[in-house]
């Protein structure tokens, strides 16, 4: 039975559960990007992210290479180590509204410097200037310009709202000459799951992300009513898991989309593919800012780190 200090009314107690470290990066969010954000105009929301973003920020290892590209209208930044053993392509989260090449540049820049990988960061298009299917049209453009451009490995990777394009990617690009992407890793991805059912209720008011940030962000991506049959959109809309690259997904466990991940890999597991799902206790959604703060954090993100580089060389974890 759960600790009712836990569990009020069927959600959870974040006050007692969450620890010291995680709720003054909490507050030092906040302090930044005030929860209520969404109620401002996009333009706004935007300037609010991009400082919170910059305020987060750890410096560049400064021995990467960084190089800013195109593929046709999609915007690239390129981080090398000096030549690694694959490929990441990396999609920033933002709820498909906000973020670009510069949220993410400090992530995207420690994941080259750690894997010894190059990363390719795409600047997709964003809500709501550009609906649905725009951001997975840039995202999957930038990806096969990537596979078109290089032969090594490819790792599809993406938190939150590159989640589920890296998802999506995969799904449009299983079998084939694409069997060249060795593996997905998406952090707490937005998938499509039940708005109406499991963590999107057990986890309605969770600190950093609620269920209503989630349907506002879903009502900006689209004019009118979401698909209801589209992969492209919500990976977990497809009707066919097999094929899929190997995938881990690493989920926080204080968010509404955490049963994404459980669901989206227990899918791909069912149709005979390779999928290992972690749900981080006691992390909420956004955790990667706190990857130099919160010791849950940071080893959330050296277990990244390590599956990147395993997936990399074709190792499955627990295969050591």
């Amino acid at each position: 039975m759960e600790n009712v200090s836990i569990i009020l009314d069927g959600q959870m107690n974040y006050q007692t559960y969450l620890d010291k470290d995680m709720w003054q990066f909490i507050r030092d969010t906040a302090h930044y990007f005030p929860n209520d954000t969404a109620q401002l105009s996009i333009a706004e929301q935007r300037r609010i992210y991009d400082s919170m973003c910059r305020a987060f920020a750890a410096e560049r290892p400064c021995h990467l290479s960084v190089v800013d590209g195109r593929a046709g209208i999609v915007g690239l930044r390129h981080y090398s180590a000096g030549g690694g053993d694959a490929c990441i392509v990396y999609f920033h989260g933002g709820g498909f509204v906000m973020g670009g090449l510069d949220s993410h540049d400090d992530v995207c820049a420690e994941v080259c410097a750690a894997t010894g990988y190059d990363v390719i960061a795409v600047d997709y298009r964003l809500a709501p200037e550009h609906r649905h299917p725009a951001m997975f049209d840039d995202a999957l453009a930038a990806t096969q310009y990537v596979l078109a451009m290089n032969r090594l490995p490819l790792l599809l990777c993406g938190d939150s709202a590159g989640g589920n394009l890296a998802a999506a990617v995969a799904h449009a690009l299983r079998g084939g000459v694409t069997k060249r992407i060795a593996g997905q890793l998406l952090i707490y991805p937005a998938l499509g799951g039940d708005l109406a059912s499991g963590s999107y209720l057990r986890h309605a008011a969770a600190p950093m992300l609620s269920r209503d940030d989630v349907i506002f962000y879903e009502k900006s991506r689209v004019e009118g009513k979401p698909p209801c049959d589209d992969p492209t959109y919500a990976p977990l809309m497809d009707r066919d898991f097999a094929g899929l690259p190997p995938t881990i997904v690493v989920s926080a466990e204080c968010d509404p989309l955490s049963d994404d991940g459980h669901d989206y890999c227990e899918r791909i597991a069912t149709a005979g593919g390779k999928a290992h799902w972690i749900n981080e206790l006691g992390l909420v959604h956004g955790y990667l800012r706190a990857r130099h703060s919160v010791s849950r954090a940071t080893q959330s993100f050296a277990f990244i780190i390590s599956a990147l580089h395993d997936l990399g060389h074709g190792i499955w974890p627990g295969d050591r």
